[in-house]
């Protein structure tokens, strides 16, 4: 399968600071080490043009040119730095190329991206730039270019946090079918509707969990009955886990393995192709994080090579 990386690109963040940028570094070495069946490469720079598909003018100037005022600065969470703001296209550019990688070989995986909560016009929670929402605006428009046929996408979001930028960018677009499943008391506090919210209580363990997604996939599959998704965008976020400082769920590891399983397997069998992005996640130990996100990779790249041996016999 093939994977794509942007950690080279750091920004330099102030001590003490809670977003684990490590993190992105540490899972490529692991993949590296462990899991040779995964291709890497480096992540293209998203171009402007590039950006501009789901967010404002304005907006992508003040982040390329560094003009974010101090608030704008303080909601994403990140102060400004052009290291910042290289990282940030690099970012989208990786969960470009698994897309697109993803249409021709059925899976492929962003190491870092899931930033869902940078709407058009403003970055939120440690994102700067939606990656999903660039991604599948160009992936759309490049389809149509040539195919002539209408790309739908779906977002399926298994972040802790539910994606508002992305409901944002797609309120009124019935070409993007956004689904979250996220902590109801969790950021952010405002949500803005997707087109399809689970909301789960604090305290959701594996059983809670996998039964709402199971109800969830279910619903999907009957809402888009007639006009099936050429792509699929899977934020498989690491924060739903026990050990998380954010979190304020219970799954185990197993659980959100068996979450993985359940949605490649549900994507594979409509052959649907994937991209996969991390989204968040944020352990009290690092290196459980990043275990949990490696072995997301690994389902990941199983669910390729079934997509390939299926390929082989249509």
């Amino acid at each position: 399968m093939q994977a794509y990386t942007s950690d080279r690109f750091v920004l330099p963040l102030p001590p003490g600071h809670r977003f684990p940028m490590s993190k992105y570094a540490l899972l490529r070495e692991r993949v590296e080490a462990l899991s040779p069946h995964i291709r890497l490469a480096e992540a293209p720079e998203a171009q402007e043009a590039e950006l501009l598909l789901a967010h404002t003018p304005r907006y992508v100037s003040a982040v390329l040119q560094g003009l974010l005022s101090a608030a704008e600065q303080r909601e994403i969470g990140f102060p400004w730095s052009a290291w910042m703001a290289e990282r940030a296209r690099r970012s989208v550019g990786a969960s470009i190329a698994a897309a697109r990688t993803a249409l021709t070989e059925g899976v492929s995986a962003n190491l870092a991206g899931g930033t869902h909560h940078a709407s058009a016009d403003k970055g939120s929670g440690f994102c700067v730039f939606n990656d999903v929402a660039v991604a599948a605006r160009l992936m759309q428009a490049q389809w149509h270019q040539e195919h002539r046929q209408l790309l739908r996408v779906l977002v399926v979001d298994l972040d802790v946090h539910q994606g508002n930028g992305t409901a944002d960018i797609f309120r009124e677009d019935d070409t993007v079918f956004t689904f979250s499943m996220h902590g109801a008391r969790n950021f952010p506090f405002r949500k803005v509707s997707s087109t399809l919210d689970v909301e789960l209580e604090d305290g959701c363990d594996d059983r809670a969990y996998l039964a709402a997604l199971d109800e969830a996939l279910a619903e999907i599959a009957q809402r888009m009955k007639g006009k099936p998704p050429g792509l699929a965008l899977y934020l498989a976020g690491a924060d739903p886990h026990e050990g998380d400082r954010l979190g304020r769920l219970k799954l185990s590891a197993d659980g959100l393995a068996e979450r993985d399983r359940r949605v490649l397997s549900w994507l594979g069998k409509r052959r649907i192709p994937v991209a996969l992005s991390m989204a968040g996640g944020y352990g009290q130990d690092i290196a459980v994080t990043v275990a949990l996100q490696h072995r997301t990779l690994d389902l990941a790249a199983a669910a390729w090579s079934n997509w390939q041996a299926a390929s082989l016999f249509k």
